[in-house]
C-alpha cells in the first residue's frame, strides 16, 4: 500500500535561515557533532581509529547490537538469512533482532521505549514519530554525534539535504532521528489508463487535470453505463482514496490524502495556515466532487477494497485507476493481458495543475533510525555509530542491503546495473524461481534497504517505473517549510487538538466529494474547524516558528 517512503507522517519543515547550524562543521553543543566528543575516549571498544567515508567498516573486535525488527508478513524474518551472516562477515557485528509484527510495530515500539526495554537500534521510524520520545530522554540526540558518521555527512552535503535534515530539529536545536536519504525525489503514485481503449476512440494520454476531466467525459460518452474511473487505497487508511488525494493535491501545491498535515506554510503571508481550510485544499475537493457529480468517477472508490476496485478494471467496468509501478506491472497489466485480448495499460506522470510542474518539498527523507539513549552508556558507542553509518549510509552498505552478495544473489553488468542470479525472484520478477531475494535471503528488506543514490534506487526499476520516475525527476521540488519545533508542553496540547481536527477534515472532505454535504456549506465547515481549536493550533505553530527564528537568527 502506501510507500513508507512517503514522508507523510509529518510535514517536513525546512531550514530557511538555519543552514548554518553546524550540521557539517562539528562545532559545539546544540549543533551537529562535538557536543559530547570529549566524553567518548572511553567508549571506543571495537571502533576503527580513522574511519572515513567510502571505507569498509570492520569492528576491531566482535560486537553485538540489538535491533527492533519490523517483521513484514510478505517476507517473515528468518534467523538463517544470508543478510545476517554477511553483515557479520563484513563488519564483525552480530545483530540481536527483536521481531515485531508490522501491524503492531508502532504500538510495540512505543511500549518498549516507554518501559526502557527498547533495543539499541530502532529503525523503520518516520520523520515526526520520534518527537513523542524526546522529552523522556529515552532516545539519543543523534545530531550531537554525526561527526562519527562520515558517510551520512557526505551524502547530506553532496545532495544538499541540510534543509531537510534540519527540519527534524526539536526545540532544543537537536534532531533525534537519522533519516533515510535520497539523492532525488522518488514519487510512486499516479493515474493509469487503458491505452488500448483510448486509442480505439482517438484519445491521447492526458497531461493535465483539465485534460483528465475531458478524457473521462469522452469515455463516458462512449460508455454511458460505466464509470470511466474507479479507484482504490481507501480501506485500512485514515484518508479514503489517500493516493489520489495525495497526487492530486500536489498539482494544487497542497498536502492531501496520505501526506495530509494540519499545518501548511503560506509563503506570501510568511506564516502557517490550516491546510484543510485553504483555497488549494478546497479546489482539490471541488475537482473530485465534479468527477463524482458528473458520474465520471465511481463513488464507491472511497469505500471499496483494493480487490473490488481492481476487479472492476479487469471486468472493463472502468478504464482508469490509481497505480504505482509494481501494481501496474504485476497486477493490472499481468491480469488484463490474461483476461482481455489486446488490453494495454500505462501509468502517466502526475497530471499538472495550477501549481505547475512541481513535487512537494521535503520528499527526499525516508524512514530512519532512532538510537536508544542507553547506547551512550556502552563502551562500544563509537563503534555502533560507525556501524550504523556504514550499513545505512555507505554506498557499499546500501548495495548489500538492497541486492545482497555479488555472484551469490546478483551479478553486475555495469555501473548501477544489477541482475539477479538465475533462480532468484524479486517481487514476482520470476514467478517460477525457487528462491526469493526477500523471503529466503533477507535482502531488499524495508528495515534496512531504503534511500541512496539515484543509480542504486533506480537499479530495480521496471521500464515503466524508470519512464515515470525520470519524468517526475525533472519537476521542481517546492521549498520545505521553515522550522517550528514545539516545546514538550506545546506538543502535548497540539496533539489533543490535532487528531480531532484532522478527523473532521477527512470526514467532511469525503462528504463534500460525494455530494452528501453541499459545497455551499464550506464556510460553515471552516467555522466548525474553528470551534475545534483550529486557530489556536495554528497560533501555537506560528509562535514556535517566530521563537525558533529569533533564537537561531
Amino acid at each position: 500500500m502506501k510507500n513508507t517512503g512517503q514522508l507523510s507522517r509529518r510535514q517536513l519543515l525546512g531550514a530557511a535561515g538555519f543552514i548554518g547550524l553546524a550540521a557539517l562543521t562539528g562545532c559545539g553543543s546544540g549543533g551537529d557533532g562535538g557536543g559530547e566528543a570529549k566524553d567518548l575516549s572511553k567508549k571506543r571498544d571495537g571502533a576503527m581509529k580513522d574511519y572515513q567515508a567510502g571505507q569498509q567498516f570492520k569492528a576491531t573486535k566482535p560486537l553485538s547490537f540489538s535491533v527492533l525488527h519490523n517483521n513484514n508478513p510478505n517476507y517473515p524474518m528468518k534467523d538463517d538469512w544470508l543478510f545476517w551472516k554477511e553483515v557479520t562477515r563484513r563488519t564483525g557485528i552480530t545483530f540481536k533482532a527483536t521481531p515485531v509484527p508490522l501491524s503492531d510495530y508502532e504500538k510495540k515500539r512505543s511500549l518498549l521505549i516507554g518501559a526502557g526495554d527498547a533495543p539499541l537500534l530502532i529503525p523503520k521510524t518516520y520523520p515526526g514519530q520520534e518527537s513523542a520520545f524526546v522529552s523522556s530522554g529515552a532516545i539519543l540526540p543523534v545530531s550531537e554525534y554525526v561527526d562519527l558518521m562520515p558517510n551520512f555527512r557526505d551524502k547530506v552535503k553532496r545532495w544538499n539535504l541540510q534543509p531537510e535534515v534540519d527540519s527534524l530539529r526539536q526545540s532544543d536545536g537537536n534532531y533525534y532521528l537519522l533519516p533515510g536519504l535520497h539523492e532525488k525525489v522518488k514519487q510512486g503514485y499516479s493515474l493509469s489508463f487503458r491505452t488500448d481503449v483510448l486509442d480505439k476512440h482517438g484519445l491521447s494520454l492526458p497531461a493535465t487535470w483539465d485534460e483528465v476531466y475531458q478524457t473521462f467525459k469522452a469515455l463516458k460518452e462512449e460508455y454511458p453505463d460505466r464509470y470511466p474511473f474507479t479507484d482504490r487505497w481507501s480501506t485500512n487508511t485514515p484518508f479514503p482514496a489517500g493516493a489520489l488525494f495525495q497526487y492530486l493535491g500536489q498539482a494544487y501545491g497542497v498536502r492531501a490524502g496520505w501526506s495530509y498535515q494540519n499545518t501548511s506554510w503560506d509563503a506570501k503571508a510568511q506564516k502557517f495556515a490550516f491546510t484543510g481550510a485553504t483555497d488549494a485544499f478546497r479546489q482539490v475537493v471541488e475537482y473530485l466532487h465534479k468527477l463524482v457529480a458528473e458520474k465520471l468517477m465511481d463513488p464507491e472508490s472511497f469505500t471499496q477494497t483494493d480487490d473490488e476496485a481492481v476487479r472492476k478494471l479487469l471486468a472493463e467496468k472502468s478504464f482508469a485507476i490509481s497505480a504505482n509501478p509494481q501494481e501496474l506491472v504485476q497486477n493490472y497489466r499481468y491480469n488484463l493481458e490474461k483476461q482481455v485480448k489486446g488490453a494495454t495499460i500505462e501509468m502517466i506522470p502526475v497530471p499538472l495543475g495550477p501549481a505547475g510542474p512541481v513535487v512537494m518539498g521535503g520528499a527526499r527523507l525516508e524512514n530512519g533510525v532512532m538510537i536508544s539513549s542507553k547506547a551512550l552508556d556502552g563502551d562500544d558507542f563509537v563503534a555502533l555509530m560507525q556501524f550504523v553509518d556504514w550499513l545505512w549510509y555507505s554506498d557499499a552498505g546500501q548495495e548489500l542491503c538492497k541486492w545482497g552478495v555479488e555472484n551469490t544473489t546478483f551479478t553486475r553488468s555495469g555501473p548501477g546495473q544489477y541482475e539477479l542470479k538465475p533462480g532468484i525472484s524479486l517481487m514476482g520478477s520470476d514467478p517460477d524461481a525457487p528462491k526469493d531475494l526477500q523471503k529466503d535471503f533477507g535482502f531488499y528488506n524495508g528495515v534496512f534497504a531504503y534511500g541512496g543514490s539515484w543509480a542504486l534506487v533506480s537499479s530495480s526499476f521496471s521500464p515503466d517505473e524508470k519512464k515515470f520516475t525520470d519524468a517526475m525527476a525533472q519537476r521542481e521540488a517546492l521549498p520545505t517549510d521553515p522550522p517550528h519545533p514545539l516545546r514538550a508542553e506545546e506538543q502535548e496540547q497540539a496533539t489533543l487538538w490535532d487528531t480531532p481536527l484532522k478527523d473532521h477534515v477527512t470526514q467532511n472532505a469525503l462528504q463534500f466529494v460525494l455530494g452528501k454535504r453541499p459545497l455551499s456549506e464550506w464556510d460553515d465547515y471552516v467555522k466548525e474547524l474553528k470551534a475545534k481549536n483550529m486557530d489556536r493550533l495554528i497560533e501555537l505553530h506560528n509562535q514556535a516558528y517566530e521563537r525558533f527564528k529569533k533564537e537561531n537568527a
